[in-house]
């Protein structure tokens, strides 16, 4: 058995998923992770893909939910506090990448957490959050900001909780930041420090574990990144596209979007909207000047905090 730490929840798992925390064997376990077989329910395609495969949905009568890819792994999720796995392929790097990207999210959704396609990072005290369509840059963004000095968060997927006053923070994930090749030359990170990932040779993780807290952080600006050249460099987002600007980058499979999940969602988006700025920014061309942009960023922000 295996002990972690990720989104604010002590793991107890028996496959090992090296890219979590180490946890502390003495706490009770919040998420049991296990290897098991099961019966899939009737399966719907959605819209999620990771290494080229088509994920597929389910969900049965006890709402326990489903996620399955074709000769990697079927994701079992009961109750926010079991996740079942059953590996179609013996390569455990591979299954603990669909567990830790993929699979978790069903278990954060089942913990009634607001989750978003996104990388977050601290700057100074505040968590900033990084969203946008494939290839806007919200990894490349958040890496500029982690060589300047802040610390990750999360990569891909950000969970937001709320404290009884109903303001927002942002549940630190795990030490992993994926990064393309090209931003790790763009933005001079030394090769030696990353690590291949086994979603593709041109993918790198950094993995800053000796520096990771688990700590919560509060939400203070999420930005909506675009590199369209006809729209303004830096706007706020008004009151009617925060939900559906947030409803876009929904990470999970929009089967489970039913009406009652997206009264959810649209209230705790515009919770997100009381404690952070919510803005649609044009992501710097080049990386010499989103490297300018973000040592503009910090000392603002600390001066500020």
């Amino acid at each position: 058995m295996h002990y972690y730490k990720a989104f604010g929840l002590n793991i107890l798992s028996e496959i090992q998923l090296p890219e979590l925390s180490d946890g502390d064997g003495n706490s009770d376990p919040d998420l049991y992770i296990k290897s098991a077989a099961f019966e899939l329910p009737a399966l719907g395609k959605t819209q999620l893909y990771r290494r080229g495969v088509r994920a597929s949905f389910g969900k049965d009568a006890d709402e326990n939910l489903y996620l399955h890819w074709d000769n990697i792994a079927s994701f079992k999720a009961t109750n926010g506090n079991y996740l079942y796995v059953n590996a179609l392929t013996n390569d455990d790097n591979l299954i603990s990448l669909f567990t830790v990207s993929e699979a978790i999210g069903l278990i954060l959704f089942q913990r009634g957490l607001f989750l978003l396609h996104a990388s977050s990072v601290q700057v100074g005290n505040e968590g900033w959050c990084f969203m946008g369509t494939p290839g806007a840059g919200k990894s490349t963004t958040a890496a500029a900001f982690i060589k300047a000095g802040c610390k990750l968060l999360s990569d891909d997927l950000t969970a937001i909780a709320f404290h009884e006053d109903g303001s927002a923070y942002i549940v630190p994930a795990y030490p992993q930041l994926k990064i393309w090749d090209k931003t790790v030359a763009g933005l001079h990170y030394s090769e030696s420090e990353l690590h291949p990932v086994s979603e593709g040779v041109n993918k790198f993780s950094y993995e800053p574990k000796s520096g990771f807290s688990h700590e919560p952080v509060p939400l203070k600006k999420v930005f909506f990144l675009h590199r369209a050249r006809n729209r303004k460099p830096l706007a706020a987002l008004s009151a009617a596209e925060i939900p559906t600007e947030t409803l876009k980058h929904f990470p999970l499979p929009s089967q489970l979007l039913t009406r009652d999940v997206l009264k959810r969602l649209f209230l705790q988006s515009f919770q997100c909207s009381k404690s952070a700025k919510l803005w649609k920014k044009k992501r710097p061309d080049g990386f010499e000047n989103l490297e300018k942009w973000v040592s503009e960023c910090i000392p603002e922000q600390q001066t500020a905090g």
